[in-house]
Formats: structure tokens, sequence, C-alpha cells
């Protein structure tokens, strides 16, 4: 079976069939698009299992795919990313269309830029970058520790250091903040992303969020936030939405946040799940629970820290855990890196290790203040050929 087709970045035309590149619309629907473009619905979605027909529905607006057709107009390979991490598969061999879900190919850079406030810092950053993304993270990220509104000036100083992934040679999937600067009343106020991926200030003070560290004290984590995976049990490719916490059976679990219970009851491979609705658009799910707790049901709010149900391992699960997962507007997030949780501070050699960090970044930052680096925009797309390896 062919296994990884794209490679990458020849824009020559010594191959006849070259890479258009589309935009997934809002509103369109997996199955509306294979009958678009004359694809068969049977092999590519009908017979597909559940898990892949569930991918489908996965796809996000604005998303960019990319098609290769033959000289006469048929479409022999499609990709579509689904997250930053795992893509859609569509190919013909030997007459026959086949789904697949394989992992994306990308490269990831290490930017920063520096530059003047004109306004306030969102729209700085987004009449110097053009990007939305950047502007958010910034923003984000300093909001529980900064007062944007009183305390900005213009012609004060602004430095962004991130991690950018780029895929086809474009600007692809959110950007993480590693280190930031702003000057704020003549005073420069930092933010750094610490090693144990949470953010922290220039003392050592992590990031205030709303979300316990937690949701079940003294278990491990057995399984990070990925959005590709292969899984142990269903032996292929698939995005891993959530954090595994392992754990006892019956340990209690705690809500992870103050909200209101919009499901507590069995919902398919979940087995026992609770799902709470909080501020912002935020939801945070508990999986595989042995049991909910008495009085927990839908419409019921519940406070940070209240136990709502018992580590189990119902549902498609190998042993005894909780699966947390973090959403917002029903898109998944990393609850360890895009919403901080419970403040501390560093102390002994975890404290010696970011002031280290610290320094290097602080260097860092002022370089690129004293030489006002530009941001970089990348060049449009262009066709590239695709290249079969079987």
């Amino acid at each position: 079976m062919i296994r990884i087709f794209l490679l990458l970045l020849f824009t020559t035309t010594m191959f006849a069939s070259q890479v258009e590149r589309f935009r997934w619309k809002d509103g369109e629907t997996y199955l509306v698009f294979l009958e678009k473009n004359r694809l068969p619905v049977v092999p590519l979605y009908y017979n597909l299992d559940k898990d892949d027909q569930r991918l489908t529905e996965e796809i996000r607006a604005g998303v960019h795919g990319q098609i290769l057709k033959s000289t006469e107009g048929e479409i022999l390979q499609m990709l579509l990313p689904l997250n930053d991490q795992l893509q859609i598969h569509i190919y013909k061999e030997n007459d026959t269309y086949r789904f697949e879900a394989i992992p994306i190919i990308c490269t990831t850079k290490i930017e920063a830029f520096a530059t003047k406030i004109v306004s306030s810092p969102n729209y700085t950053i987004m009449k110097k970058t053009g990007s939305r993304k950047l502007a958010q993270i910034f923003v984000a990220n300093f909001r529980n520790s900064l007062n944007f509104k009183n305390d900005i000036r213009t012609g004060d100083n602004l430095v962004m250091i991130y991690e950018q992934k780029y895929r086809l040679n474009q600007v692809f999937s959110m950007p993480i903040l590693h280190a930031a600067m702003i000057e704020m009343r003549h005073k420069k106020h930092y933010i750094y992303l610490n090693d144990d991926k949470r953010y922290y200030d220039e003392r050592g003070h992590e990031v205030e969020g709303f979300l316990l560290a937690r949701p079940v004290r003294g278990a491990r984590i057995s399984s990070y936030f990925t959005k590709r995976r292969w899984h142990p049990i269903l032996h292929k490719w698939k995005a891993h939405l959530g954090i595994d916490y392992v754990a006892r059976r019956g340990t209690p679990i705690y809500a992870a946040g103050s909200g209101t219970i919009v499901w507590a009851a069995r919902m398919g491979t979940y087995g026992n799940l609770v799902k709470i609705r909080h501020t912002d658009g935020y939801e945070t799910r508990y999986a595989h629970m042995k049991s909910i707790r008495r009085g927990i049901y839908r419409g019921k709010h519940v406070k940070k820290g209240q136990i709502i149900g018992y580590v189990g391992t119902t549902g498609r699960s190998t042993g005894p855990h909780l699966h947390f997962e973090l959403r917002k507007h029903s898109r998944a997030l990393n609850p360890l890196r895009v919403v901080q949780v419970t403040t501390k501070k560093l102390k002994g050699k975890q404290y010696k290790a970011f002031i280290k960090l610290k320094k290097d970044y602080d260097a860092t930052i002022a370089l690129h203040l004293q030489n006002q680096t530009k941001f970089k925009r990348m060049s449009k797309f262009e066709g590239i050929c695709y290249i079969h390896l079987m």
C-alpha cells in the first residue's frame, strides 16, 4: 500500500499532474464534497468503520486541502488536514478509491519579531503580521496579569518568540508562544513557556487560569494530548484529544472548573461520561468513569473541585483511568498548554532551571528589540507535485 506520498516542494513542470489548493467551505459536509467532486461515496464513506466516519465530521471550515488531478481532470489523490497532526488521504489505486488517516508531514520553525505598539496589542500584532492567531496567543497569555486597556502607550515595544509549523511551505496550525515582552509605562513585562509546558512571569510565578491542575489527585499521566497517536486497540492512526490520568478504580474525580453539567450518562466509546460547560465557550469532558456521583445530573451547577464521579474503565478502555478533555466551541484544546492551571511559584531546582531559561530568552528578546526584527511574510502557495512511494 502507498504510505507517504507527498514529498515536497517541487515546482518543476516535468510532471504533467499538478496539485490544486482548495478551501473547505463553511457548512459543507464530507458527503456533499464527495458528490460534488464525483467521488464514490460507498468506498469513501459508507464502507468506513464508525471511527473513520467520525473523522470526517471533524473537518473544519476554512481548512486548506490539496487535490492532485490527472491531465483529464480526474482526481488521483486528496489530502485534507483534520488537525495539526493528522490528515485524511484519499487516493486511487487499481481503479478503486481508498480512504485512510495518515500523519501530516510538516516542518517547525522558531520565529520572532519586534514592533512598536500603535494601539492595542491585538490591533498592533494584526497590523504588523496579518495573523489573527499570533494576536490571540499573545493576548490570551498576558490577559490575566496585565491591564491592556489602561496601561498601553503608543510607541512602547512588543516582542514575540514563537513556534510555527509549516505544511507545503505554508503556515499551518496554531503557533505556540515561547516567550514575549511588552512594554507598558516604560516598564517591561515578560512571559515564558517553561519546560513543564506552562507559562510563568519573570518572578517564576505561573500565569493564573481557571482550571484545577489535575482533576484526579495523585494520578499519573499515561497519555498526553496529541493529534496523532497510533491507537493500541484499533491499530491505526487516531487523534488523542485529551489527557489520560491513571489511578485506582474508584478514585474521586473533581470538576476542573465551575460550570453547568450538560451531559451525565453513558456515551459510546467514552463509557460513563460527564460534560461541564464553563464560561467563554469552554467545556470539559470526563470519560470512562466507574460511576457518576449521585446528584450529578444534566442542568446542575457544580463548583471547581467538587466530586463528580469515580475513576473506572467503561467504554473503550484498557484499564482504570480518566480521559480528560478540554474544548472551546467544540474544538479540542490541550489542557496543559492552552488554558493555564492553578497558580504556583517555582522553587529549588525547578526555579534554578527556569532562571537559566529566562536569561537565554531575555538575551534573545533584547537582541530582537535592538534590531527591531521584522515579521517575515511567507510567499503564496505554488502548485507542487506528488511523488508516489510504493
